[in-house]
């Protein structure tokens, strides 16, 4: 019978830790990209929305209007560096996650390097004694033949 690995227990719970690693940078990435995503849904508006202002401005529009065009821009631009602010917050954090995931599956190599090590280890032994079962069984075998 094999030893067991002593350690199998720090692989097990940095499996599950890389797992946990791995579940959380999916979800940074889905976050990051649903902030970009909703950047560039707000560029496009504000893009459409100059468009709509330059041919109402084109046509000719009064200063109400012109004033309401520019708040509502403005509104948009601020909105787009907040979108952009937390896009990079965003990104920030997915960077972080993706140190934290290469960390634990750093861990995990490790320790499954150190597993294989021992199951080798563990065979040569077990074939070491099978070798010297044969062995014996042939020397009896040989003395018996002798006699």
């Amino acid at each position: 019978m094999t030893e067991a690995f002593p350690l199998q227990t720090l692989l097990d719970l940095s499996q599950l830790r890389l797992d946990e690693a791995t579940r959380q940078l999916g979800l940074l990435i889905a976050g990051e990209q649903e902030a970009a995503k909703r950047m560039a849904m707000l560029i496009e508006y504000r893009d459409e929305y100059q468009k709509r202002f330059l041919e109402a401005a084109r046509t000719g529009i009064g200063k109400d209007q012109w004033r309401n065009y520019q708040a509502f821009l403005d509104k948009l631009e601020s909105a787009i560096g907040q979108a952009g602010d937390i896009v990079e917050a965003s990104r920030a954090r997915t960077v972080a996650g993706q140190r934290a995931w290469i960390d634990k599956r750093g861990q995990v190599k490790t320790y499954d390097t150190l597993s294989e090590r021992h199951d080798v280890r563990m065979r040569y032994a077990e074939q070491k004694k099978e070798q010297k079962v044969q062995d014996e069984h042939a020397a009896r075998g040989h003395r018996q033949n002798e006699k």
